[in-house]
Formats: C-alpha cells, sequence, structure tokens
C-alpha cells in the first residue's frame, strides 16, 4: 500500500508531516499524524473541501472519513482529493453491510486507479448501533462475516471475465480490527489494521500480532482549545457511547479495566485512557502511540456540538501533528 507502508523503526525527527506515510517522487515522507471525521458530509461540500485544502496549507498530511451519514465516503474521498495536492485520504471505514463486495470493489478501485498514491482504502463490519439500528440489518458473526466478505472480495470478477479482460490485482486495504481474531484477520487477508478508541497499551498488542510488515493506524480521541471540565464533559460524552458495545468492553476487559470502569458514564481512569485533551498531552499520546509502534496517529476533535466540523481544532492539530515524533 504505498500510501501507508508498514512500521519501520527507527525513524529519523523531523521528518514528519501529517499521518502515514507516502511515496511522493519516488521519495519516502514520513508522515505521522492527520485528522479523523466524523459527520463531514452533513457540511456544505464545497465549505468542507475548502477547510481541507486550507488543512493540508497548515501541514495536514492525512485526512480520514468516517461511513457517511448522508454521502458514500468513496465520493467524499474524491471530492476531497481533488481539491487538495499532497494529502492522503482515507476512508476510516467503509461499512461491508448493505454493500455489495462487487460495488465495494468497484469504488475502491476507482479511487485508488485515479490516486494512487494519495487513498488508502479501509472497511470493516462497524458495530450494531450502525448495522441494526441505522442500517436495519442483522450484525451477527461479524468476524466470519467480513472473512466471507473478503472472499468475495477477492474473487475473480464476473464482469472482467465475461468481457474478455484479465482480472484486477488484489486490493490493498487495511481493517478495522480491536480484538485478537480481527487482528488476525488484518494481518492475514489484509495489509494492516486501523484502531479505535485504544490507549497506546493496545497498540503495543496490535504491532505484536501484526508484525513487523504490516501498517497499524491508530485512531486517538481529543480536546484542544476547550476548558479543562468542557474538555472533560466531551469525553464523557463520547466515551460514553461505547459503553453499551461489547467489542469495545471486551477490548478494554482485556487491557485491565473492569465493570468499575464501565459505571456512572466511565470511571476517571477510563476516560482519560481513551481521550487526550489539552495540546501538551495529545502531543504525549501520538508520541507513546508511534513508540508502541503504531505507523500514524488520525486525531479525531470531539466537537463542543455532535457532528459540528471543529475546524479550530484542526487547524491546530494539523500543525501540532507535525513536530511529534516517536
Amino acid at each position: 500500500m504505498p500510501s501507508v507502508p508498514p512500521h519501520n523503526p527507527p525513524r529519523a525527527p523531523g521528518r514528519g508531516r501529517g499521518c502515514g506515510r507516502c511515496h511522493r517522487a519516488g521519495r519516502r515522507q514520513s508522515v505521522t499524524c492527520g485528522v479523523w471525521a466524523t459527520g463531514l458530509d452533513l457540511s456544505s461540500p464545497g465549505g468542507s473541501a475548502d477547510l481541507v485544502a486550507e488543512l493540508e496549507e497548515l501541514g495536514l498530511g492525512a485526512f480520514w472519513l468516517s461511513e457517511g451519514l448522508v454521502h458514500d465516503p468513496f465520493v467524499d474521498a474524491t471530492r476531497l482529493l481533488a481539491a487538495t495536492r499532497s494529502t492522503v485520504i482515507g476512508t476510516g471505514i467503509a461499512v461491508i453491510y448493505g454493500r455489495h463486495a462487487h460495488w465495494m470493489r468497484n469504488s475502491a478501485r476507482a479511487v485508488l486507479d485515479t490516486h494512487p498514491d494519495r487513498f488508502v482504502f479501509g472497511l470493516g463490519t462497524s458495530n450494531p448501533r450502525v448495522v441494526e439500528e441505522v442500517l436495519g440489518l442483522d450484525f451477527r458473526r461479524p468476524i466470519a462475516t467480513l472473512r466471507a466478505y473478503l472472499d468475495d472480495l477477492d474473487a475473480p470478477d464476473g464482469l472482467r471475465s465475461m468481457l474478455g479482460l484479465p482480472d484486477a490485482d488484489r486490493l490493498p486495504r487495511l481493517l478495522a480490527a480491536l480484538g485478537p481474531r480481527a487482528m488476525d484477520l488484518a494481518r492475514d487477508r489484509a495489509d494492516g489494521a486501523i484502531t479505535y478508541l485504544v490507549p497506546p497499551e493496545h497498540t503495543v498488542q496490535a504491532r505484536a500480532v501484526l508484525g513487523p510488515d504490516h501498517t497499524l493506524v491508530v485512531e486517538q480521541a481529543v480536546v484542544v482549545g476547550a476548558s479543562q471540565n468542557d474538555a472533560r464533559s466531551r469525553a464523557r460524552a463520547h466515551v460514553a457511547g461505547y459503553l453499551g458495545l461489547p467489542t469495545y468492553r471486551a477490548s478494554w476487559q482485556r487491557l485491565g479495566f473492569t465493570d468499575a470502569d464501565f459505571d456512572g458514564g466511565g470511571s476517571d481512569r477510563l476516560i482519560d485512557a481513551m481521550v487526550a485533551t489539552g495540546e501538551d498531552q495529545v502531543a504525549d499520546r501520538i508520541a507513546a502511540h508511534l513508540a508502541a509502534g503504531a505507523d500514524h496517529v488520525c486525531l479525531q476533535a470531539l466537537p463542543a456540538q455532535p457532528f459540528a466540523l471543529p475546524g479550530r481544532q484542526w487547524r491546530t492539530l494539523s500543525a501540532l501533528g507535525q513536530s511529534v515524533t516517536a
């Protein structure tokens, strides 16, 4: 995957810009940090494209799109790639439920063919809240479902065969993964993994499973530019939204958190471990993930209002990410 090559320590200080690693004119450029967007498609398409282009000028190296609430993430990725010159755009993630593997493959390949060095294809199962409550589909046996989906994704293209065309190469991709079975699948059937709502201790474990030759992208929730009380409130509300999801509770329990940490909206210990607040703590958390084995860290800035674009925080983070190395 040219845009996000695998972990290859040590990193030379001062080579960072943005998130991941990419090839530019035959040179490898280290990119350690970028931003993660939720609800971008609820904003004006032109305004959000202008904002990402502005962030690129401030040093943004990568911009990750979550599954669209209104727009398809591949459409938004194409729009943002056209609005920028060097920023890597990734789907973090495109949800497999409700998308036939044939159409998922075609969508991802269309973007990759146009921007082979600037697009990262991330996919996964998401969670029951999205799949069942939003899509109205059955969320059962997600690992088996994802494995079968990858089989379909990699199967010979019947249409190309019908037209007498050679089959295309396997799609480079990253899989959303938290638990051991999902991480094994990311190692065996993908180019690496994307983790979500995890501390650096999880990053150590993920790197051990993936080995040195696979990419590890880590999402990190953050709040910058807010008062301590406001930042704490945003962090607690964010984590509380995942307390009822078994996958996340199991992930945290494997890291030593207990049922007591899940009571009352989450213990201070849990909140502090999952969300970094303030520029100093964010910088320390980025460095900790990189030292633990992450190839890049995507920063999800928690807004004051749900789905509002945290443009001011993104501007701060675009500059902050350039100064952090493992």
